[in-house]
């Protein structure tokens, strides 16, 4: 169980390898905070924002623009919480 878990926390880093040197600071930070209390929910919504375009993402986490899905807002303030740019 606990390997089936490893595997998905590697997968959900590599997609949050992205283009924009912010989010790549910012998703650097998360996992060095939260990795270890991510539950399956948290990977769900992780997932979710993944599939965005980076400049979605970034105005999303940059507080441009409101994510509708409660649960992508809320990990929207965990990757805001780490942001270098915290100032929103």
């Amino acid at each position: 169980m606990e390997e089936d878990r490893r595997a998905r926390i590697n997968r959900l880093k590599w997609h949050c390898r992205r283009a924009l040197l912010e989010l790549d600071l910012v998703f650097d930070r998360f996992w060095e905070r939260y990795e270890d209390a991510l539950d399956a929910q948290g990977e769900a919504a992780l997932e979710g924002l993944l599939e965005l375009e980076d400049h979605d993402l970034w105005a999303l986490v940059s507080g441009r623009e409101v994510a509708t899905d409660p649960q992508q807002s809320a990990m929207i303030e965990r990757l805001r919480e780490v942001s270098p740019a915290a100032d929103f």
